[in-house]
């Protein structure tokens, strides 16, 4: 999967769902945004039935449309407003399936994004339907920005920001550093992404991986590994090892316990390199295996890798969502990916259950399993949702916060101050005091109009997140 899907809101349910957890309390809560973020996670879990946001908005526009940067032609899906009117403008990056950016999924959340007032460029990049991921795409994903951010009518006031799935972060990461775009990139969003491909590779490939220095370890992911056989299949210069590795994809995909010993026994030196690091348990040796592949595979890891860029060069602000039970890559990854930039420039969301690699799976709203153990997850995605819509707001925002005089009491949880730990959050709900909730109510003078959420009185934007275990 490549897009975010959500299961679990009946699409009547967003608006009481929205009130609810704006009375559970946060600093700034804008009681419209929150509303229309919670009509986004309805819609995703509607797909294409029925939602509250379908029936506020009208169907948004997709065009196939060409462009040129500086004599490089590119083509993408342009998804707009059903009113033709976007507040903010994000390019979107599909991760590694087949179909790419006309993958199903991706394709309901590129529209969810343009519903509540985005306009969105999935641009068509070289490779990804072959399941490749490559340096030169992050050239590509800067040129789709450029012209996203360049008009006007598609980012007002050059409000505009990457989003990556999955593999597909590095590249959109890669693409934020470039020059020309740099200064301009007001955001980046990332869903399951990495931060050291070795150690996404090595976490593939063995399972192996560490929190906070301490080695965990889960069942490596047979799908994993043949995503990178195909990723790399390409770098092999003897036909018959490609033939090979085509073969035992094609074998897996049918029977993914299937046993592919003696096809991989005709594998030449190179195939053979492969094969030995996908084979290999001992995460110790995954350096010296990776090493041992092909000069252009390696060379490609070296160029995709972030851990050794100076990623303090960002202007972005990085909103990172990732889950626990991931089986790709290692939620730590987002984690040191969040800790590599400024303090106040990065919200890591951690979701204990509910989300796997991309697939978000929660139980129904009134089940016993979404309160007794979901909830937590469920307020994390919200809040994340609530960040990202608050870019359609950034340039009033700034000089509405210059301007504040009104003070909002801190989060309170279990009637003590909150813990701050680097921007992750993996918090609770835990004491949340119904008082500042009160002082907030007033600042919503109107009901949001369909369509148009406004924060009233917003919080500083991407202050650091609150960490309670």
């Amino acid at each position: 999967m490549i897009g975010p899907t959500l299961r679990f809101f009946r699409p009547s349910l967003p608006a009481s769902c929205a009130y609810l957890l704006c009375l559970l309390g946060v600093s700034g809560c804008a009681l419209q945004r929150h509303h229309d973020a919670m009509l986004v996670l309805g819609d995703i879990a509607a797909g294409a039935a029925p939602s509250g946001l379908k029936e506020r908005t009208p169907q948004p526009s997709r065009t196939l449309i060409a462009y040129s940067i500086d004599g490089r032609s590119h083509t993408g899906d342009l998804y707009l407003p059903g009113d033709g009117k976007p507040e903010a403008g994000i390019v979107l990056v599909p991760g590694m399936v087949h179909e790419g950016k006309d993958d199903a999924n991706f394709v309901a959340f590129a529209t969810t994004l343009a519903r509540v007032r985005f306009a969105v460029l999935a641009p068509q990049l070289t490779g990804y339907r072959e399941l490749r991921i490559e340096p030169g795409q992050a050239r590509e994903a800067a040129d789709a920005f450029r012209y996203l951010v360049d008009r006007d009518d598609l980012s007002p006031e050059g409000r505009a920001g990457i989003a990556g799935i999955s593999y597909a972060l590095g590249p959109v990461v890669l693409a934020a550093l470039e020059d020309d775009i740099r200064q301009r990139v007001r955001f980046i969003l990332g869903v399951g992404g990495y931060h050291d491909l070795r150690t996404a590779i090595r976490f593939v490939t063995t399972g192996y991986f560490e929190v906070d220095g301490s080695p965990r370890s889960v069942k490596p992911s047979e799908y994993g590994k043949l995503v990178f056989v195909k990723s790399v299949v390409h770098d092999l210069r003897d036909p018959k090892d490609r033939a090979i590795f085509e073969e035992i994809v094609e074998v897996k995909l049918k029977d993914i316990d299937a046993d592919v010993s003696a096809l991989a026994e005709a594998l030449g030196p190179e195939g053979m390199s492969v094969h030995r690091l996908l084979t290999n348990t001992d995460p110790r040796k995954t350096a010296q295996l990776i090493a041992a592949l092909p000069a252009a595979t390696v060379a490609t890891i070296d160029a995709l890798t972030l851990s050794d860029r100076d990623l303090t060069r960002l202007t972005a602000r990085l909103l990172l969502v990732h889950g626990k039970n991931d089986t790709l890559i290692p939620y730590p990854e987002s984690v040191a990916l969040g800790g590599a930039v400024a303090p106040s420039m990065a919200r890591v969301f951690v979701l204990n259950q509910v989300l796997g690699h991309v697939d978000i799976t929660l139980s129904h709203l009134f089940s016993l399993r979404f309160w007794t153990s979901e909830l937590p997850d469920a307020w994390r995605l919200f809040r994340a949702a609530n960040l990202l819509l608050k870019e359609r707001e950034l340039p009033a925002v700034e000089r509405i916060a210059k301007q504040a005089t009104a003070v909002i009491a801190p989060d309170v949880r279990g009637g003590k101050a909150p813990v701050v730990s680097d921007r992750i959050d993996q918090g609770g709900l835990d004491g949340a005091k119904l008082a500042q909730v009160a002082t907030l109510i007033p600042i919503v003078s109107e009901p949001a109009k369909p369509g148009r959420i406004r924060a009233n009185l917003p919080a500083p934007l991407f202050a650091p997140a609150r960490y309670a275990d």
